[in-house]
């Protein structure tokens, strides 16, 4: 099924390129060559919206409608560049084309806007009104806008419209500078919408002077023009200043500390600066916050708030009305804040009657544009710093900065943020990214300019040396031989670079320096660029191939696929045979799902308030919806069907949250593109639930996957490459398991130092894995760094630290048996083993972090089972059972499908009340919220069952050590069958002795109190669990405490054991098994 917009791929195979085609239907109208786009659209819009049913029908045909139009704008984009359409005005320097129903220009520049860039800002701002009118619900969708978008193809910008229906003859202009004083009707009609309008987007009502010297009422910006079509519908043309002027570049009227303090305000090379809609409403949030704080020191100052809120006199009144005054609200009797969208705009006057009107809106501009340098910034950069979710490319930058109403212009200053913080090393990764945007985005202005005079037959030789100048200093052209020229005309790829044409004379010292002057003029960037690229490698760790890839991304450069060798200077890393294509890149409004949208959002809410049930209903629901709309092909359906897997996950069904995981794994692939950070997330998502599952393999294949998509996207320096090695950690065996937890140590150490929870959590897990290497003194040095670091966070008292601190005492007993015993057998020159751990040579058959998943215990279990029966078969000595059963319940076993908690079990001989109440804070401590799960041997481990050598080395578990005298609970290894402990000493003959009352348990360690009693079970059971085995989970998810992660696992997949209460869901209970520190239970 096709995507609704094409998803460029910057890769592609190396054959033949594939042929885009869009299968969208458009309500089953005329497929001619010129269609009625605004017809089409329109018509779409007024269908009914009574019912759901017709909502789904409407909004699907508005998606469907929109596609078609934008595949319709990137086809005609390419018809006329390749010189297949003729311009309709006959003016070279701007000329306009009709095609396919489309009228399609380069849009009026001059000095006032800038020129080329002014141009294309203009189009950019044009797409940006037209979206903000068109997402107006209610009675003001009677507002109509025309099907727009841009489109950028070789190096051209060009504006695609559909065509206007035309002027109604008695009529025609009803709205603008330039209309007629007349009344009618319509106007009175189209007036009132524009009122209403103008409140939803928080803009002023204000007066211009119109070239004739008349005043003239707007709603809008001057340049807008609202008419009355022959349909009779009512059409808004030119929103490009819908937007209020950004005043940091707009010099006059600023106080002189501001400019010493931030270096702004200060020219732009284009006068089409713009406020972004997000931070107008940030700075509404910000006033509102403001004036709610002046109503109550007016009221203290007035006799108390209390006072003057419950007498109802005038003090109240007057407190609102100076609050209004204070924050600059419009109106003095309540909050309202509106802005006037041509202040600052060349070339407008207004009354004097408004003198004080027009200094209320400058100094509000002022006002909103100081916003972003003291508060959004700094915001931005805080989020990076503690957030888990940072960007990692440069369209998660754009989108991280655009959500705060941070322009792209504004890059400069987040570098001179970033370079001012203590903090700097551990935003080194987005002071990266940065620095590539700027370098991105002035190639990009440079390229257009030097794409624009090749030819077609030269395009792809022009293209490869532009990227060979890029990427390799000091490169230059070298001659071409006479066999490749001739093989290059017969694939259609140019003759090579050669003298007569003017793109190959650029070197790659005179590119570096055109981008550094471009970046210097765009945002105040000019020392920290140096003087190639390799200083952006050396000096800040960019990778060339994720500069190449941003770079083609943004241009619509298809490479093929291959091994590019981009560090060596000798010859070209990139030739004419690697550009397969040049994709247009369009960029056109976005059709709302508005139902499916509104239950998602719900859900949203549910989620942060822990109503997991109804959050998963509300997600279902609104899943069904986009796929009624767009057959869940849209971002939006890709971050529901994610979040709807997480919530079935958090609710113990694993099975569901697989098949929903991958589902939104292919949705991203398809809407995003294969490497889109948003993919390489889902990726790591799909190994969690298919890791509790107990599919490991595909957990480490979509694991390593990720790893492998985020080292081309930005490379191993950033903290999400430390979430995936912490899974890889647990995923694997062996040395590669030790070497990537290492790695997410590192990472993590670097990025939030050895005080957070995702740096313990890693030094948990080190410690667990140097237990099973038998090196005890590198894991109680981990693990006290670990104790530490939660001790400091949540307190002592905290069950997170307990767990560690618990599990800390058990290592050190541990290491101290050891050692003990080792200079026991060393004085007694004896072969017997020692009974405390593993050696050295059984690690990696016998590793306690050895992961395990659900069906290789099934798979165990059942090996155990035919063994029991055939030993029974060749008439095995039965042991009797002694009166020591009491402490393996009566005889019984304890059932491996009981869930174990973190709480302990009742005490022998408790009542059933009793066993009924632990039971259910079990499940309380069950309930915990954890992002994913991995089943994994901690301070125990499983080994198979081996009939060759009866008399291997049994080990037994150190555990919890309270209530030693209990049942077999879930801090005990089950090595208690029958009343029975077995034990075996490698050389020796094995006996049967019965345990007796001397037998104890210290810490869940069963041992026998006389070192040379050897005791056997003719219970097998006990065969294949040697120091027991404990289920963890794989990430700590809404820990809810001062320091806790919301999300760690999407954002951060951190894995840790623990107890599982409710207030400290840094261990949980997955599918399979029970979890606790050091404890397991078959």
């Amino acid at each position: 099924m096709p995507t609704p917009y094409r998803t460029l791929s910057w890769l592609g195979p190396s054959c033949a390129t594939r042929t885009h085609k869009n299968s969208f239907s458009r309500l089953g109208l005329d497929e001619q060559a010129g269609p009625d786009w605004n017809e089409e659209l329109q018509a779409a819009r007024d269908l009914p919206q009574g019912s759901l049913e017709e909502r789904l029908h409407r909004d699907r045909a508005l998606l469907q409608v929109n596609s078609a139009f934008v595949w319709a704008v990137a086809q005609g984009a390419e018809t006329v560049m390749d010189g297949f359409v003729e311009p309709v005005n006959g003016n070279p320097e701007d000329p306009a084309f009709l095609c396919s129903g489309l009228f399609m220009s380069q849009g009026a520049g001059g000095a006032v806007l800038g020129g080329e860039r002014g141009r294309r800002a203009a189009q950019r701002l044009e797409l940006r009104g037209v979206q903000a009118y068109s997402d107006l619900e209610g009675a003001l969708q009677g507002l109509h806008t025309l099907p727009t978008a841009i489109v950028d193809y070789r190096g051209v910008r060009l504006s695609a419209q559909g065509l206007a229906p035309g002027l109604e003859s008695s009529e025609g202009l009803l709205y603008g500078v330039n209309a007629g004083p007349q009344e009618s009707a319509h106007r009175r009609q189209l007036l009132q919408l524009l009122a209403q309008s103008a409140k939803a987007l928080a803009l002023q009502r204000h007066a211009v002077m119109a070239p004739n010297g008349h005043q003239v009422p707007l709603f809008t910006s001057v340049d807008a023009q609202g008419l009355l079509g022959a349909d009779g519908r009512f059409y808004l043309l030119d929103l490009f200043r819908s937007c209020p002027a950004d005043a940091n570049y707009c010099p006059d009227g600023w106080p002189e500390n501001y400019h010493s303090e931030s270096g702004l305000p200060r020219r732009f090379p284009h006068g089409l600066c713009r406020l972004r809609p997000e931070l107008m409403q940030a700075f509404i949030q910000h006033k509102h916050s403001q004036f709610t704080q002046r109503v109550r020191e007016r009221m203290e100052e007035d006799g108390g708030f209390a006072e003057c809120a419950t007498a109802g006199d005038a003090r109240s009144l007057n407190s609102v009305r100076g609050a209004c005054k204070d924050v600059g609200s419009v109106s003095d009797i309540i909050f309202e804040m509106r802005f006037n969208p041509n202040i600052f705009s060349p070339g407008v006057s207004f009354p004097s009657c408004d003198n004080e009107a027009t200094k209320l809106q400058e100094r509000l501009l002022r006002e909103a544009a100081a916003l972003i340098i003291t508060h959004q910034i700094p915001a931005f950069v805080e989020y990076c710093l503690q957030g888990s979710e940072v960007p990692m490319d440069g369209a998660t930058l754009k989108q991280a900065l655009h959500q705060r109403g941070i322009n792209m212009r504004y890059l400069g200053h987040v570098i001179k943020v970033i370079s001012q913080s203590e903090h700097r090393e551990r935003l080194r990764h987005i002071t990266r990214l940065v620095i590539g945007e700027i370098v991105v985005r002035s190639t990009r202005r440079i390229f257009s300019s030097f794409v624009q005079g090749v030819e077609v037959s030269s395009l792809s030789a022009a293209v490869s040396h532009f990227l060979c100048c890029l990427l390799v200093p000091h490169f230059s052209s070298a001659p071409v031989g006479e066999e490749t020229k001739k093989k290059s005309r017969r694939r259609g790829r140019g003759a090579g670079a050669s003298e007569s044409m003017p793109w190959s004379t650029l070197t790659g010292a005179e590119l570096w320096g055109l981008v550094c002057q471009d970046a210097a003029e765009t945002y105040d960037v000019s020392d920290s660029l140096g003087s190639g690229p390799n200083h952006l490698v050396e000096h800040y760790g960019l990778q060339k191939l994720s500069l190449l890839r941003e770079f083609c991304l943004k241009t619509g450069v298809q490479l093929r696929l291959r091994d590019y060798s981009l560090d060596n200077h000798s010859k070209a890393p990139i030739s004419p045979d690697d550009i397969l294509n040049i994709f247009p890149v369009v960029k056109h409004i976005h059709m709302p799902v508005s139902d499916a949208s509104k239950a998602y959002r719900a859900a949203q809410i549910f989620v942060q308030k822990g109503m997991l049930d109804q959050a998963h209903e509300r997600l279902k629901e609104a899943a069904y919806l986009f796929g009624r709309v767009c057959d869940d092909l849209h971002p939006e359906a890709c971050h529901c069907h994610s979040l709807l897997a997480k919530v079935a996950f958090l609710q113990g069904q694993a099975a569901e949250a697989r098949s929903v995981q991958l589902k939104a794994v292919v949705i991203s692939e398809r809407v995003l593109g294969f490497d889109h950070p948003n993919t390489i997330q889902q990726y790591a998502l799909l190994a969690v639930y298919a890791y509790a599952g107990g599919e490991s393999a595909l957990a480490q294949k979509t694991l390593l996957r990720a790893r492998l998509l985020m080292l081309a996207v930005h490379g191993e320096d950033h903290p999400f490459t430390a979430t995936v090695d912490s899974c890889l950690g647990l995923v694997l065996t062996g040395e590669q398991a030790e070497q990537f937890l290492r790695s997410a140590l590192r990472l993590n150490t670097s990025f939030f130092g050895s005080k957070d929870l995702r740096t313990a959590l890693n030094q948990h897990l080190l410690s667990q894995w140097m237990c099973s290497k038998g090196d005890y003194r590198s894991a109680m040095n981990h693990e006290k760094e670990a104790l530490a670091a939660f001790t400091f966070m949540f307190g002592e008292d905290h069950p997170q630290a307990r767990c560690s601190s618990e599990f800390l005492r058990t290592i050190t007993q541990q290491a101290v048996r050891v050692e003990r015993s080792l200079r026991q057998a060393a004085a007694d020159c004896t072969e017997q083993t020692v009974e405390v751990g593993p050696s050295q040579t059984d690690t990696h058959r016998s590793c306690p972090v050895t992961l395990v998943s659900y069906d290789r215990l099934q798979e165990f279990k059942q090996r155990l089972l035919e063994q029991r029966a055939k030993e029974e078969r060749e008439g095995a000595t039965k042991v009797a059972e002694e009166p020591v059963a009491s402490a393996t319940q009566n005889g019984e076993e304890t059932s491996s499908d009981k869930e174990t908690g973190c709480e302990k079990e009742p005490e022998e001989g408790g009542s059933p009340a009793e066993e009924k109440a632990d039971s259910v804070q079990d499940d309380q401590c069950q309930q915990t919220s954890v992002e994913s799960a991995a089943v994994a041997q901690v301070n125990g481990h499983v080994e198979e069952p081996d009939e060759q050598n009866p008399n291997e080395e049994k080990i037994v578990t150190e555990g919890d050590s309270e209530h030693s005298d209990r049942p077999a609970s879930d801090a005990e290894s089950k090595v208690i069958v029958n009343g029975e402990v077995e034990v075996k000493a490698t050389g020796e003959e094995t006996e049967t002795h019965t345990v007796n009352e001397e037998s104890r348990t210290e810490n869940g360690e069963v041992k026998s109190e006389g070192t040379d009693t050897q005791t056997k079970s003719d219970s097998d059971e006990v065969n294949g669990f040697i120091n027991g085995v404990l289920e963890i989970t794989a990430d700590p998810s809404e820990l809810k405490s001062r320091e806790a992660s919301a999300d760690v696992v999407v954002s951060k997949a951190v894995i840790a054991n623990g107890t599982g209460e409710r207030d400290a869901e840094v261990n949980g209970v997955a599918e399979g098994g029970a979890i606790t520190n050091g404890r397991a239970e078959e």
